[in-house]
């Protein structure tokens, strides 16, 4: 592991350990603030592979996973108002969907990595790796098909039917979550491309 990576695994690791401290905390009726930090980590992710190349970006991943692993570990001794802070499925559907939307962001940009438009291996990568983070999580932690994961865990709530984002048509509350997080992600995603272009610039600088 060469010392230049630090930066990146030190910054995935504060943004992985930062959302899941905010994941706690409510924004409006759809949100957490978890979900204004998390998108960050496909920038990380992004940097290093379009700096270092595929391998950095790989081990970068991997310190991510282990300190959501971590954090997972201890919310699961904390007990909140209705149980613990996090549960086996939550867990669960975190830790894949970070590794697999992860994965598959670091695939993509490589493929693209010689495309015409330097914004086209960052954008596409992100929008696909992030949707992918948020169908899995949301599917595995709150849809009734996986609650053979945890009999014990109560998540009947989520699928309460409500107009979606309030407005719309109706589906499972854990859909509009889930809607409601992409869109943040989306939205990250295109202002991201404005600190990926200057800091990979610098870093290139530094580099060459």
């Amino acid at each position: 592991m060469s010392k230049h990576h630090l930066p990146g695994i030190i910054a995935m690791a504060i943004i992985v350990l930062t959302s899941n401290i905010l994941v706690q905390f409510l924004f409006g009726n759809w949100l957490t603030w978890g979900a204004f930090t998390y998108p960050f980590a496909f920038l990380v992710t992004d940097i290093m592979n379009r700096v270092y190349g595929r391998k950095a970006a790989q081990q970068v991943i991997l310190i991510g996973f282990i300190v959501g692993v971590f954090c997972s570990l201890v919310g699961a001794q904390i007990q909140g108002e209705f149980g613990p802070l996090v549960t086996f499925r939550i867990a669960l559907a975190s830790g894949f969907a970070f590794l697999v939307a992860q994965t598959l962001d670091v695939v993509i940009f490589d493929r693209l990595r010689n495309a015409d438009g330097w914004w086209k291996a960052p954008l596409t990568s992100t929008v696909i790796g992030s949707a992918v983070d948020t169908a899995l999580f949301f599917t595995i932690a709150f849809s009734a098909m996986f609650v053979f994961l945890e009999p014990t865990n109560d998540v009947s709530w989520a699928g309460e039917v409500l107009p979606m984002l309030g407005v719309g048509p109706e589906a499972p509350l854990w859909v509009s979550l889930a809607f409601a997080d992409w869109l943040v992600k989306l939205s990250l995603a295109i202002i991201a491309l404005v600190p990926f272009r200057i800091l990979v610039n610098k870093m290139l600088a530094r580099t060459a």
